[in-house]
């Protein structure tokens, strides 16, 4: 079985009790993400998040802190019944909006960004990401993971 990696960096940007989130296109069903994503090869993570945030939202940010690291590995179903082992590994980094304007991304993964407020995050269509990031930065374990 093939197996692939992929280290990708998100940002939580909290604001007037309001996060800003990326609305990512899933196979054409739209979810709302932490802004962030893929890292590129020989590219350190903090600069993969700032590089991210712009692609993503338009704005420019500053990273504060490193909140923790989520690690998902699964098996995936790809073509002609072939199976994929992937490990997926999300640094997960809290971040200040530093200048930039809100705008969308154009031709990428998301199609808006947006503030949202952070009581109204439950009734959003999101991905498991955004509550995992929000967890970690209400709880900020030690060791860069909730605790179960």
């Amino acid at each position: 079985m093939r197996k692939t990696l992929r280290v990708a960096a998100y940002a939580i940007c909290v604001r007037d009790e309001q996060i800003l989130l990326a609305r990512w296109l899933n196979d054409g069903l739209p979810e709302w993400t932490l802004p962030g994503g893929g890292m590129e090869h020989g590219e350190h993570p903090c600069d993969t998040v700032l590089r991210e945030v712009v692609e993503e939202t338009g704005y420019r940010v500053e990273v504060t802190g490193l909140l923790g690291v989520k690690s998902r590995h699964v098996t995936l179903p790809r073509r002609f019944g072939r199976t994929v082992d992937h490990h997926g590994v999300g640094l997960i980094y809290e971040a200040r909006v530093t200048g930039g304007e809100l705008r969308y991304e154009v031709g990428g993964s998301t199609d808006m960004a947006e503030w949202h407020d952070l009581d109204a995050v439950p009734a959003l269509k999101r991905v498991p990401l955004v509550d995992y990031g929000l967890r970690l930065w209400r709880e900020r374990p030690v060791a860069g993971r909730p605790g179960e």
